[in-house]
């Protein structure tokens, strides 16, 4: 004999899959920006951390400060990746039961 909560809490993880998905298909085409040295170098990423476009001033390359050029991307790479993950992070929690409970998910997206 089948046990009555089997159906219901298959119900609810097909539900959940199908949020998740949906949430990971929003993020796929959302673009969020990073910056570093106050606009000069920006780096815009998806929400699936796909790195879409690298913009430099060109003041920064005339200045011909190889290091500065790099620090500044580093900089705007992880801007733009924090952003990815707090983004991702949001969008995944709010796709499930976890954001009613005020549960905080490790970044594992």
């Amino acid at each position: 004999m089948r046990n009555p909560f089997q159906a219901l809490i298959q119900n609810q993880v097909a539900s959940l899959q199908t949020q998740l998905m949906a949430a990971v298909e929003e993020l796929s085409h959302l673009e969020l920006e990073g910056s570093a040295g106050g606009g000069a170098v920006k780096v815009v990423m998806t929400g699936t951390g796909e790195v879409r476009r690298v913009t430099i001033e060109p003041a920064v390359l005339e200045s011909g400060d190889k290091e500065l050029l790099e620090d500044l991307i580093c900089a705007a790479m992880r801007d733009a990746l924090a952003r990815v993950s707090a983004t991702k992070r949001d969008k995944i929690v709010s796709a499930t039961p976890l954001a009613g409970m005020g549960v905080e998910i490790p970044d594992i997206f």
